[in-house]
């Protein structure tokens, strides 16, 4: 069974740090891509970042860049969003999720919803003012 498991999340002041943390289980890790996602009270479900395995490369929303850091761990199967200079507006729960495998799909945006499966259950970041 393909899992993934999304932790690290807390209450932070502006300004201040968190590594969130996405293991995944049941699975090549190396295989796909893996995103980023977070969802804010009243708000729609939004791409941050992702990690595309197939060459390396890395995006990042305009909201989080120059501040999130993404990273893997092949050997830990794990994915990790190092968050720095948090504002309240990064207040959300964090979702990490698995690229489909279907071509169809891959033709999506980077960061579309369709594109991924797997879904966490999340974790709360919740940034104070």
């Amino acid at each position: 069974e393909v899992q993934f498991v999304e932790s690290g999340g807390g209450l932070v002041q502006a300004g201040g740090s968190l590594r969130l943390s996405c293991q995944a289980s049941g699975l090549t890790f190396g295989d796909y891509a893996i995103g980023w996602f977070r969802e804010a009270p009243g708000k729609e479900r939004e791409g941050i970042s992702c990690f595309d395995t197939h060459d390396d490369s890395t995006w990042y929303g305009e909201s989080v860049k120059g501040r999130f850091t993404i990273s893997r761990d092949n050997a830990k199967n794990t994915v990790y969003l190092q968050m720095n200079s948090l504002k309240p507006e990064d207040t959300a729960v964090y979702y990490c999720a698995k690229e489909k495998n279907s071509a169809t799909a891959q033709a999506l945006g980077v960061m579309d919803l369709l594109r991924y499966e797997y879904w966490g259950q999340g974790t709360q970041v919740t940034v104070s003012s």
